[in-house]
C-alpha cells in the first residue's frame, strides 16, 4: 500500500496551524488591559476632562485596567462615553500591547442661551449643557426662546461663523419675537435689526457696505439702530 506523504504533511500542517491559532486566540482573550488612555481629538477640548471620563467609565462600567479582553465589551464602553452630553463622537479599541484607547470628539458650542434655562447651542443645532470646566466665548442668545426661534438663531450663527469680521464682532442675538432678530456688536453702540433669516447674504452684504462707508466717515457712533429688514436697504436711526 502506497502512503500519500503529501496528504499526511498537509494534515499535520493544518493541525499545527489550528493549534497555534487556538493558542494565540486563547492568549489574546486572556491578555489583560495594561493601561487606559483617553485622547481628545481636534481643538475643541475644553468642556470635558480625562478625569471626568475615567470617573464616568468607573461609575457605569467598572474599573478597566487588568480586565481581560474577553471581559471587555468595546461597544458598551463607547456607549457609556457617548452618554455624556459633552461628547460628539467616541471610538474605543484595544492595542496589541494591551492599551485600551478611547478617542473622543467633544461637541462645539456656537451660541449660549440665557433664558429660564441656560445652555449652549452646538454646531449641529442641538442643546448642549454648560460646562463647569470652561465658559465658551460665543454670542449670547436672549429674548423669547422657542423651538423655531432657536432654529433661526442657529441659521444666523452659522452665517456669522462663515465670515471673519462677523464672527469676531457679533456678541449677541436678541429674539424680539419669531422672525424678528437683533444683533449686538462688540465695539459699536448701535444694534442691528436683522428681521427674519431670509436673504441673509443680501442683508449682510448691504450692512458691510454701510459699515465700510460709516467707518471711513467716522460716523458709526452717531447711530443707535441699523435696520436690514427692508428689501435691499439699510435704514439707520441716529442718536
Amino acid at each position: 500500500m502506497r502512503v500519500n506523504w503529501d496528504y499526511i504533511k498537509l494534515t499535520l500542517l493544518s493541525i499545527t496551524v489550528i493549534g497555534l491559532y487556538g493558542f494565540a486566540d486563547h492568549r489574546s482573550k486572556n491578555k489583560k488591559v495594561s493601561d487606559v488612555s483617553i485622547k481628545f481629538l481636534g481643538d475643541n477640548n475644553l468642556y470635558l476632562t480625562e478625569t471626568s471620563v475615567n470617573k464616568l467609565l468607573i461609575q457605569n462600567y467598572g474599573a478597566l485596567k487588568n480586565r481581560t479582553k474577553e471581559q471587555l465589551a468595546l461597544n458598551t464602553i463607547e456607549e457609556v462615553i457617548l452618554s455624556n452630553e459633552m461628547v460628539k463622537n467616541a471610538q474605543v479599541y484595544l492595542t496589541i500591547n494591551g492599551e485600551l484607547i478611547s478617542k473622543i470628539v467633544q461637541r462645539k458650542p456656537i451660541g449660549r442661551v440665557e433664558g429660564i434655562s441656560k445652555f449652549y447651542l452646538d454646531d449641529l443645532g442641538g442643546r448642549m449643557p454648560l460646562s463647569k470646566h470652561h465658559s465658551a466665548r460665543v454670542p449670547i442668545i436672549t429674548g423669547k426662546i422657542t423651538g423655531k426661534s432657536l432654529e433661526d438663531a442657529y441659521t444666523i450663527l452659522n452665517y456669522i461663523n462663515e465670515d471673519d469680521f462677523l464672527r469676531k464682532n457679533v456678541i449677541g442675538i436678541h429674539i424680539e419675537e419669531e422672525g424678528k432678530y437683533q444683533l449686538k456688536f462688540r465695539l459699536e453702540n448701535f444694534v442691528v435689526n436683522l428681521g427674519g433669516v431670509e436673504n441673509l447674504n443680501e442683508k449682510f452684504k448691504n450692512f458691510m457696505a454701510f459699515y465700510a462707508k460709516a467707518s471711513k466717515d467716522k460716523s458709526l457712533e452717531k447711530y443707535t439702530t441699523v435696520s436690514l429688514e427692508f428689501n435691499n436697504q439699510v435704514v439707520c436711526t441716529k442718536i
